[in-house]
């Protein structure tokens, strides 16, 4: 693309907008350019911000690092080159082990990742994929360590990144320097360049 489908809204001027601003600073470092799209429709927006707080609350065993390093592994699964920098971002603002980080491919083998983890991360790979390759072993060995309310967590992540995949990768949402700076650090190895994103 040559540019983004549709420019997102500059907050300045607006008190709502620029309370979204200041929350994302905490998360992210930033406000994403997909959330200043959103604010085109603001209804869309805060209904977004909504359900992320909701999936992003933690209730059990599943760890704020966790949850962003699902977000990755569902984003790389989808291709999204802008989710990708943002969840490997986010994860490591959110307490991931740097070893997790930077082996989050291995995570299969790797020794940094627990077996739950493991769990996990399959199932974030599989309820990404198209076709959708969650099956009854997936399923089995998320039980194993996970309770139901934990998998609807899980699953949680990976439906809001769904959405988040195909919001950034159709409208071509321009990437930010900060999401840019962590996707330099962790996901070169893996052929991560910024793709439609940059301008």
């Amino acid at each position: 693309m040559k540019h983004p489908l549709v420019n997102p809204k500059s907050p300045e001027g607006d008190p709502e907008l620029e309370k979204l601003v200041l929350f994302f600073n905490e998360t992210l470092g930033f406000c994403p350019n997909s959330v200043l799209t959103m604010q085109i429709r603001p209804e869309i927006a805060y209904a977004f911000i909504r359900l992320n707080k909701a999936v992003m609350k933690n209730h059990g065993q599943v760890t704020s690092a966790l949850k962003r390093l699902v977000g990755y592994l569902s984003s790389y699964t989808a291709g999204c080159q802008y989710c990708q920098a943002h969840t490997i971002r986010a994860a490591e603002r959110y307490g991931s082990e740097q070893e997790k980080l930077e082996n989050i491919w291995e995570y299969k083998t790797h020794p940094a990742f627990s077996e739950a983890e493991r769990a996990a991360l399959d199932f974030a790979v599989a309820a990404s994929s198209i076709p959708n390759s969650v099956d009854d072993a997936i399923a089995e060995n998320l039980h194993k360590h996970w309770d139901d309310g934990e998998i609807v967590e899980i699953l949680g992540v990976i439906s809001l990144f769904g959405y988040l995949n195909r919001w950034n990768d159709s409208m071509g949402t321009q990437i930010e320097d900060g999401a840019i700076d962590s996707g330099e650090i962790y996901l070169t190895k893996k052929r991560w360049s910024g793709g439609k994103h940059l301008y």
